[in-house]
């Protein structure tokens, strides 16, 4: 991966607007636990602090497990920078009209609050049933973890035999709104699932939900930046590379899987 300084490319941006702290349950310098400590989180929601604790799969270019990493220090910036890098997935999940699923991430996220993005997206953790690499068996595991927890679709909904896996992106990105403080780097495994089920949001985690059409989620990129609407970097980099070729054949996504490849995008 070419070595990009973030760091340089977003400068610190304003403190965000009072209304946006008010909507959170902030934490105060006491409540910030053991392992995360430090003024960087100071005003971010409490229960996103606690996951900072989570600790993730780090991996080298080649998606290899090299160790392991709390969620804070792989989306630091500092880090970012020099080279490292963790295991991620994005969740494509589609109703039975063939219509997607879409989330806007909730204000009180610490990395892209109020973006909206792909079904859910998140990372495997450094545990052992999640650490399985086989059919990438881990990252299913943890796609039915993630789905639970952010929109409350039951594992009883989606098991982890629903999951294609399909191919895997690497990507780097700052933080939107731009801070200067976090990022992204990841590969990132993409998975399809094709399934009616019943949403009901964590507020913590999903500020709004809807589904779209192919000609509905065109139109809502193109008009984002005029209407004020964030997207996530990630999500718009598999769109403009993937997407809406995967989309076309959710009946026959065999012919779309390619498990040796990393694509980079930028």
């Amino acid at each position: 991966m070419a070595k990009v300084n973030l760091l340089k490319r977003f400068a610190l941006s304003k403190t965000r607007s009072l209304q946006h702290v008010l909507r959170r349950n902030v934490m105060t310098s006491s409540q910030i636990p053991l392992g995360v400590s430090d003024g960087i989180l100071k005003n971010c929601d409490v229960t996103q602090v606690q996951l900072m604790k989570e600790e993730c799969i780090l991996i080298d270019e080649n998606d290899k497990k090299i160790g392991s990493g709390s969620k804070k220090h792989c989306h630091l910036l500092e880090n970012i920078n020099k080279g490292l890098l963790h295991r991620a997935f994005s969740v494509f999940l589609f109703n039975q009209q063939g219509q997607l699923l879409l989330q806007q991430r909730s204000d009180a996220k610490i990395t892209f609050p109020d973006n909206f993005t792909n079904t859910c997206c998140s990372h495997p953790l450094y545990t052992g049933p999640e650490l399985e690499e086989g059919n990438a068996i881990g990252v299913r595991r943890a796609a039915q973890r993630k789905l639970n927890h952010e929109l409350g679709i039951s594992p009883e909904q989606v098991s982890v035999d629903d999951f294609k896996y399909l191919t895997r992106i690497q990507y780097m990105a700052g933080n939107q709104p731009e801070d200067g403080i976090w990022g992204e780097s990841e590969i990132d495994y993409i998975l399809f699932i094709q399934k009616d089920v019943d949403v009901k949001i964590n507020t913590n985690e999903v500020k709004s939900y809807r589904y779209v059409s192919q000609d509905q989620l065109r139109d809502f990129l193109a008009t984002s930046d005029s209407k004020g609407h964030l997207i996530t970097p990630w999500f718009r980099l598999i769109t403009d590379r993937f997407l809406y070729k995967w989309w076309s054949k959710l009946d026959h996504l065999e012919s779309e899987m390619d498990h040796k490849t990393i694509y980079k995008l930028s």
